[in-house]
């Protein structure tokens, strides 16, 4: 069933992927646009990585309601991290330390997302209900973050089908990681506690590049609203990926939407290819009841090797232990993501729960590259008395990390005898990834007790509503209609200026073509010279536009009437043509007729039209070209 061999990123095809049974969705975390945070009142949207204090916490796992330990939880409790918070007093409170209880929900911020998830065509709950769910990795001091479920059951159009929106959560922000070495975990506290919201689809993406296409289109739909942050950080994207026999996995927190097709495409290489690993392994006889691993302490076997890591690991007073891991002999070389191999994944565990952070944090007898010699290896495989068939993996370090280590080592290679464990991995910059942590289950969550449930009214839907763009899709098939550059088409469906455009075509009868590339290619152009287009008065674009409606601006003086408005800040008559006098007319044209009867005329037919253009650039639009034409006599397709 798994004889299908990946192909390179750019060779795979549909067929390809539906072979594997490829499929995908996303959890799209967007930051809102409020001046407050979400359940207190600290400003919203301040970074800075200047702090005031530094707050030193041990993350623990509770019980659930089910009186059961999230496995996730478990998992990070076994780090034994330091959790050092640096925080700034400006945008931090007591709340975010779990010392006051929280105030009542953000309201703006509970409509924008509600705004939101009418425009995905979201079924919207009666009453929103807060819950806790368990972070332990420490982004969150509480320990937990507040969160609630606010609509279901929504879609977006892609392609000839819809994907099903599944539900919208609002919920709190956490810290931005600042460093992760050994047993310290670093992070800052300025985004904490700031509204987001999470979007699920189901995992209905046939194709990596469909995946994307989709982030794409909901990505557009919140910018439209204009009520959602931008750069770096304000949206980040899990991507959920599964092949067919393999098991939903989270790519977490990527943090651009053009990375996700080598993303998903190495993490669908990388389960098909444990999934191969599982029958390698079947056929050699192993299975998880018969597994088999021994580890041994080699400390002083490896006292005078010449392989640096170790030698440092040795001198130092570190551990060194090997694990023996019987009939494993090459599969730690088996390929499983692009120009990654199965030993990356016990290396990762290593890394992540062993706390070994220094890279390489384990060597093993089916490395290609130089590591300890040969005649090393072969004491250790004496020692340990591992066969040919065998593979022997080392790791060192402090006692207590060794033994940590030694028994991921021991799990990660069992686990491949079952195929693909459920984890939540780190998207990494060369599009692959790596282990972060056991995928996390229901019994995170569990009610909040410090808030009591919102009820939505039907009246409260109206006023949002009255506020709503128009969905980006449709503004896009109507402007297809119009026949508008297709250039234009995508930035002005999610302008905030769609609704100026569609005023002025609508009920001003301006050519859609001139009022698009107004309204998106002029403000550019005006950027381009120096101006600072977010400055940009927005009514100017309106009275500007009017005008040219009423026929007091003549279309080749369009731009420069609209950048002398911008400059002067304000739109009055006086900026309409209000460019040249007649002196300056009548100097313009006699210096074009200077120029043009020195030049060598090719084409006597068109010769009044050039003189035309020479002297309209001389007075770059200040005066309409009608004016220009009776001054020379020209007036053939002039108006």
């Amino acid at each position: 069933m798994y004889d299908f061999i990946f192909k390179p990123f750019n060779e795979m095809t549909e067929a390809d992927y539906k072979t594997i049974g490829f499929k995908s969705g996303l959890e799209i975390h967007q930051q809102l646009l409020t001046e407050k945070k979400l359940f207190c009142r600290c400003p919203a949207g301040k970074y800075s990585r200047e702090y005031d204090a530094e707050i030193l916490r041990h993350m623990r796992p509770t019980l659930s309601e089910m009186g059961v330990y999230d496995g996730t939880a478990l998992m990070e409790f076994k780090t034994k991290k330091n959790i050092i918070y640096h925080i700034k007093r400006e945008t931090v409170c007591t709340y975010e330390m779990d010392d006051t209880p929280p105030f009542l929900i953000n309201e703006e911020a509970l409509d924008i997302a509600i705004g939101i998830g009418l425009l995905y065509n979201c079924n919207i709950v009666d009453e929103v209900h807060i819950a806790r769910k368990q972070y332990l990795d420490g982004s969150i001091p509480t320990g937990f973050q507040r969160t609630a479920i606010y609509a279901l059951d929504g879609w977006i159009p892609f392609k000839d089908r819809k994907i099903k929106i599944v539900q919208m959560s609002i919920e709190e922000d956490s810290c931005r990681e600042v460093s992760d070495i050994g047993h310290e975990r670093v992070y800052l506290t300025d985004r904490l506690g700031m509204p987001l919201i999470e979007t699920v689809t189901e995992p209905a993406m046939r194709t990596p590049q469909e995946v994307a296409e989709v982030a794409w289109q909901c990505s557009k739909l919140v910018r439209s609203t204009h009520k959602v942050r931008r750069g770096m950080g304000a949206a980040r994207e899990d991507v959920n990926v599964s092949v067919e026999g393999g098991t939903r996995v989270e790519i977490k927190g990527v943090p651009q939407i053009t990375m996700i097709p080598i993303l998903t495409y190495n993490e669908a290489m990388r389960q098909w290819n444990l999934l191969r690993l599982r029958e390698e392994l079947k056929a050699r006889g192993i299975t998880k009841e018969t597994f088999k691993a021994n580890d041994f302490d080699v400390t002083n076997l490896l006292k005078k090797v010449n392989y640096a890591p170790l030698k440092n690991a040795v001198d130092s007073g570190m551990r060194v232990c090997a694990v023996v891991l019987k009939g494993f002999k090459d599969l730690l070389h088996w390929q499983t993501q692009t120009d990654t191999y199965f030993s990356k994944e016990i290396s990762d565990r290593v890394r992540v729960i062993a706390c070994l952070t220094n890279i390489p944090n384990i060597i093993h007898s089916d490395s290609k590259s130089d590591t300890i010699t040969s005649s090393d290896w072969q004491k250790v495989k004496k020692f340990t008395n591992a066969n040919d068939d065998d593979t022997m993996v080392i790791v060192w370090g402090n006692d207590e990390d060794v033994k940590t280590a030694v028994n991921e080592i021991i799990i990660r290679a069992k686990e491949a005898t079952i195929g693909i464990p459920s984890e939540t991995r780190q998207a990494l910059s060369d599009g692959t990834n790596g282990f972060e942590r056991i995928l996390p289950g229901a019994d995170r969550m569990y009610p909040d007790t410090d808030l009591p449930p919102k009820k939505i009214t039907q009246e409260r839907l109206d006023k949002i509503k009255t506020w709503l763009p128009e969905q980006f899709w449709r503004r896009v098939e109507w402007y297809n209609k119009l026949g508008i550059p297709k250039d234009v088409i995508e930035e002005l469906s999610v302008s905030k200026d769609a609704e100026l455009f569609k005023k002025a075509v609508s009920n001003w009868k301006v050519n859609p073509t001139t009022a698009a590339v107004f309204l998106i290619q002029y403000p550019k152009r005006l950027k381009k010279t120096g101006y600072v287009i977010e400055w940009l008065d927005e009514k100017i674009l309106e009275d500007v536009l009017k005008s040219f409606a009423d026929g007091k601006i003549p279309g080749d003086a369009l731009f420069t009437t609209f950048k002398t408005a911008a400059e002067l800040g304000a739109f009055t008559e006086e900026v309409i043509l209000n460019n040249a006098s007649n002196e300056e007319i009548e100097q313009a044209i006699k210096s074009a007729k200077s120029d043009y009867e020195k030049m060598k005329i090719i084409n006597p037919d068109k010769k009044n039209k050039l003189l035309m253009g020479m002297i309209m650039e001389k007075l770059r639009g200040k005066v309409p070209a009608k004016v220009i034409a009776d001054k020379i006599g020209f007036t053939k397709g002039v108006k």
